[in-house]
């Protein structure tokens, strides 16, 4: 499938930014089943400094500043992306959770040692004993560790609602884990979390959903903006992918964008400035295919 794909962010000042300093991510990667073809970002006002590099965890990021007084920021990244469908491994056939998780107990091997910080509490996200007992449930000695993830990626889907009213960014993941309600920022978080307290890799990947869903299926949660969702690490498949929020393995529907510990690593925009008293945000993200 070969996408177009729009997102728009506007930031609305109720009083003049004398200079903001800003950071997107906002480009589609290039990897596996996924390739960029055309990639445009628009900014207004013109930017007076822009660059482009890769962050820590090789996302693409562009790095610009505005000095001129300005009460509105627009950025809009369009970019063509083609995506290979691809059938997701077997279940039954990855490495048993067990044995994943006595890989990376302290201390890991030098070529364990990439994956192994994804075993980590993050800024977003912080292990705990009752998330381990809760994911017990799904990972008995004899699960493998696909088949376990798949068990508790259904588990959340049943037992939490997608509720795009109930949280913020900044809503702590204790909340979301008593409230039961969030969307798919929370989703994802609340998934790494169980899986990392049971000392498995866990990572945040943020991108696109296909926005028109194809004739007969229904309309995926989450395709009305940037969407989340996480990758276990199985030393038979490598990174593999899971959606919670609609209970499923990515296939050619989902396009990636970055891939960090958490949301916080992810952010398509930040920045900080000067002035600009309080600001209202819009974004708008158009998923669609393109012939």
């Amino acid at each position: 499938m070969r996408y177009q794909i729009t997102h728009r962010t506007i930031y609305e000042y109720t009083e003049p930014v004398t200079v903001s300093h800003n950071a997107a991510r906002l480009k589609p990667s290039t990897g596996p089943n996924q390739c960029l073809s055309e990639f445009n970002l628009r900014i207004s006002p013109q930017p007076d400094r822009m660059s482009w590099r890769h962050d820590y965890f090789g996302n693409t990021l562009a790095i610009f500043s505005i000095r001129e007084l300005h009460t509105r920021v627009d950025v809009c990244a369009t970019s063509l992306v083609e995506v290979i469908q691809h059938t997701p491994p077997v279940a039954s056939l990855s490495a048993l959770w067990t044995d994943v998780a006595e890989r990376f107990k302290d201390p890991v091997s030098p070529q364990n040692a990439e994956v192994y910080e994804y075993c980590m509490d993050s800024p977003m996200v912080r292990t705990n004993r009752e998330f381990a007992e809760w994911s017990r449930i799904s990972f008995p000695k004899t699960a493998t560790l696909l088949s376990g993830t798949s068990d508790l990626m259904a588990r959340l889907f049943t037992e939490f609602t997608f509720d795009s009213e109930a949280t913020e960014v900044a809503t702590p993941l204790e909340d979301v884990w008593k409230n039961r309600r969030g969307v798919c920022q929370d989703f994802a978080h609340i998934a790494i979390a169980c899986l990392r307290s049971l000392g498995l890799p866990a990572r945040y990947v943020s991108g696109y959903l296909r926005t028109i869903p194809p004739p007969g299926q229904a309309r995926l949660q989450g395709a009305d903006a940037s969407h989340a969702w996480i990758s276990t690490y199985c030393p038979v498949h490598g990174w593999t992918d899971f959606d919670p929020t609609n209970n499923l393995m990515p296939s050619d529907s989902h396009i990636r964008v970055a891939v960090g510990r958490d949301y916080a690593d992810v952010s398509p925009l930040i920045g900080v400035l000067s002035g600009g008293g309080s600001h209202i945000v819009r974004v708008e993200v158009d998923v669609v295919p393109h012939d």
